[in-house]
């Protein structure tokens, strides 16, 4: 990385190199204890996931999990008749979704890249589901993560989407992530932030905190934002 500026696209790598790094391999080691006590290592849906696919509201069609982790929100899609990929950028994590997969009948697709790398045509998917990963996108890259997302769905396309509230968040600003140079492990969103920073490219069909669920096959936490959204006609920021 050069340490000064000769073109724009210095100016994000630049800002990368600020912030602490959350590659692959950082993630390999997050994932390779499957034993350690992380609530969503249990191979269970998301609860509003699962609420939307009861409802019917979004038809059968491809459907992407991305940062899909162990897979379990995405072998929930293949089990509901989606034909489901998931991606994420730790090995690991990709080789525990295989491995829970193989016994399925039409098991979905699991490839190990971030989503800038996805080969897909623009709206190639019905559902794209997001739990756990606009948290952790750095803020000068998140309008192109959003701008990719929309990108890949269909006109009339849903994301529905989990992230951390600010009970279970970093609770600062993006500006605070640069001066302190650190998304202290993931950024917590006030509604008014989340409706602002999703408001280009998606309308929010329904968001809400996620209520717990105790004693039940579905993962559901307080501290999170559950979203429903529909890509905008004209997705532009």
């Amino acid at each position: 990385m050069t340490m000064d500026i000769i073109k724009n696209s210095d100016v994000p790598e630049m800002l990368d190199a600020l912030l602490e790094l959350r590659d692959g391999e950082w993630w390999d080691r997050f994932y390779g204890d499957r034993e350690r006590g992380v609530p969503f290592f249990r191979n269970i849906p998301d609860a509003s996931l699962a609420a939307l696919c009861r409802s019917g509201r979004v038809p059968l069609g491809a459907a992407l999990d991305v940062g899909c982790g162990n897979g379990r929100n995405t072998l929930f899609l293949a089990k509901q008749g989606f034909d489901a990929t998931g991606i994420d950028i730790s090995a690991e994590a990709i080789r525990w979704a295989q491995a829970s997969a193989a016994e399925l009948p039409v098991p979905p697709r699991f490839l190990c890249l971030p989503l800038s790398d996805l080969r897909a045509a623009p709206g190639s998917f019905t559902l794209i589901n997001d739990s756990g990963c606009l948290h952790h996108i750095k803020p000068h890259r998140r309008p192109d993560y959003l701008a990719r997302l929309a990108e890949l769905l269909r006109p009339d396309g849903y994301l529905h989407l989990t992230c951390f509230n600010e009970e279970g968040g970093a609770n600062i600003t993006d500006l605070d992530v640069y001066r302190l140079c650190s998304m202290k492990g993931g950024l917590g969103f006030s509604e008014e932030k989340l409706r602002a920073v999703l408001s280009p490219w998606f309308e929010v069909v329904s968001l809400a905190t996620m209520e717990e669920q105790t004693g039940t096959d579905y993962f559901s936490q307080p501290y999170l934002w559950t979203a429903l959204l529909q890509k905008r006609p004209t997705s532009q920021p």
